[in-house]
């Protein structure tokens, strides 16, 4: 897992909803230096996750749907649906060449599932409202 554009996108359009207004995809786009048809593809699966609301029509635009509070970068990572894992051979379905037995993963593949747990507790470490105001009262609902 490497964190994509994409990833990089939607954690920006977050950053760009945290201020607690409703923003259209232009305003977005616009405040973050995103291409508009990226920011809407990314956009549409963070309302998929619950990440963010929606509102159609003239005045419509997009809110975040929970307290930054409640979720963290691994929650964006998963929402645009970039693979969490750093290698192949530790998703639950690889079936390692290498395998000394069907029970027991490649001697290399400890140290590789190592790696990755130091990753998923980085990302999940901090919650979005400490990255984006680290010195501001966490307890602020941004909605």
């Amino acid at each position: 897992m490497l964190l994509t554009r994409e990833c990089d996108y939607g954690i920006r359009i977050i950053r760009a909803l945290s201020c607690g207004t409703k923003k259209n995809i232009d305003v977005i786009s616009d405040e973050e230096h995103i291409p508009q048809k990226y920011a809407y593809k990314i956009i549409k699966k963070m309302v998929r996750a619950g990440l963010v609301s929606s509102m159609r029509g003239r005045i419509g635009g997009y809110n975040l749907n929970k307290p930054l509070t409640e979720f963290n970068l691994y929650d964006i990572v998963v929402a645009i649906g970039d693979d969490r894992y750093i290698k192949d051979c530790l998703k639950p379905d690889f079936v390692c060449p290498f395998r000394e037995n069907p029970d027991n993963m490649c001697t290399v593949h400890g140290e590789i599932a190592s790696v990755q747990d130091i990753i998923m507790v980085a990302l999940c470490k901090k919650t979005m409202a400490e990255i984006l105001n680290p010195k501001e009262d966490t307890n602020v609902t941004k909605k």
